[in-house]
């Protein structure tokens, strides 16, 4: 299972992108993470660039550009993070589309999103996969049992309305600060239940 260790300081979270809906989110992370200088670089792939462009109107590689120097594309397996010498201390997929949940989940390491996310898994590291997709089917719910039994954290991104969201912006922020909560940083990005 993970590491239950909080998050400090010292600790940097690596991002990957795939071809799911829902880019916003990973902006809104990595912008939150550079910010406090917690961001370890970013890893894309090809499917994430269409959904980029088609979702919100923007070059992906040119928008993540913005938060770090230290961006990969998936094919490129002579990145750092394609060893487990090289692994972070976190690391968050988001969006993470039903094939990179399959391939986790099935220890099939092709790209380097998921020999990242392997890695992350056999040194016991905080690993959280933002999923994106409904409905779900019992291919997909199988795969989010297999993960986090090797000790992934699912994520759905599935905003809750008790903080009575009153924009997009609002129910991005309720994403993105559940995602820190799960890598252990404190934030203050969404209205937490029980608050005034």
């Amino acid at each position: 299972m993970s590491s239950p260790v909080t998050i400090n300081d010292n600790k940097r979270v690596l991002i990957a992108i795939t071809g799911a809906s829902g880019i916003r989110y990973a902006l809104k992370l990595a912008r939150v993470l550079s910010e406090m200088n917690l961001l370890e670089g970013i890893i894309y792939t090809k499917s994430a660039v269409l959904v980029a462009q088609h979702e919100e109107d923007i070059d992906l590689v040119k928008e993540i550009s913005r938060y770090t120097n230290n961006i990969y594309e998936e094919n490129d397996l002579g990145a750092p993070y394609a060893s487990s010498s090289r692994a972070p201390q976190a690391m968050v997929i988001v969006p993470c589309s039903m094939n990179t949940l399959a391939k986790i989940a099935h220890g099939i390491q092709d790209n380097l999103v998921t020999r990242a996310a392997l890695s992350m898994l056999r040194l016991r590291r905080r690993l959280v996969l933002v999923i994106r997709e409904t409905p779900l089917g019992v291919a997909e719910i199988y795969n989010m049992l297999l993960s986090s039994l090797m000790g992934a954290i699912i994520l759905p991104a599935s905003p809750g309305f008790y903080s009575k969201p009153r924009d997009l912006e609002d129910i991005t922020n309720f994403i993105a600060g559940k995602i820190l909560d799960a890598l252990g940083i404190s934030n203050n990005l969404y209205r937490r239940w029980g608050s005034d």
